[in-house]
């Protein structure tokens, strides 16, 4: 498998076959023991799905940390946040310039 088919599956069909499963066993199996053990194959479902959506907003979260980071590395040098800073100061400081 390659790895986007593979993240395919884990994101979307491995938590629709368990809950898939447990839907079955409680179809299947008409008694307590069934609705007990089909809502706990369901939940184990729905957590798997659960975690690959807080994974996905955690790895999209990256993407602000470092626009952070860059941001506090400005006022660092500057001793201003580049969102105050006059364009002048932001261009020298694209150009490796220094505020003194």
């Amino acid at each position: 498998m390659t790895g986007r088919v593979l993240v395919s599956f884990i994101r979307t069909w491995l938590p629709a076959i368990v809950v898939a499963g447990g839907v079955v066993l409680i179809l299947v199996r008409r008694d307590d023991i069934g609705l007990e053990g089909g809502a706990g194959i369901i939940g184990a479902g729905l957590s798997i799905w659960l975690l690959n959506v807080l994974m996905r907003v955690g790895f999209t979260n990256e993407g602000d940390r470092a626009e952070e980071e860059q941001a506090r590395a400005f006022f660092d040098r500057h001793g201003v946040w580049p969102d105050e800073a006059s364009d002048d100061l932001r261009a020298r400081d694209r150009r490796g310039g220094r505020h003194s």
